[in-house]
């Protein structure tokens, strides 16, 4: 199994938070589905890194395009 370097290029806006089990959650608004955890926030943020790279991987694999990352940070 290969796995996909985080790159430059692939640096996306996550929503990180506390879940209800005490691990963390961090989801990457701009990649549909693409969500991850850990026990604590570095390891959920290494963990998406890792995410956000395989997502890219496959979608380029697939010759999809991949979303431009157009989160806004709006407090209200």
């Amino acid at each position: 199994m290969t796995v996909a370097k985080p790159q430059a290029e692939s640096k996306r806006k996550v929503l990180l938070y506390p879940g209800e089990d005490g691990y963390f959650v961090v989801e990457v608004p701009s990649l549909p589905g693409c969500i991850s955890q850990g026990k604590t926030r570095e390891e959920a943020v290494a963990n998406i890194e890792e995410a956000i790279a395989l997502y890219i991987e496959v979608l380029q694999e697939r010759g999809e395009s991949v979303p431009e990352d157009r989160v806004e940070v709006v407090l209200v």
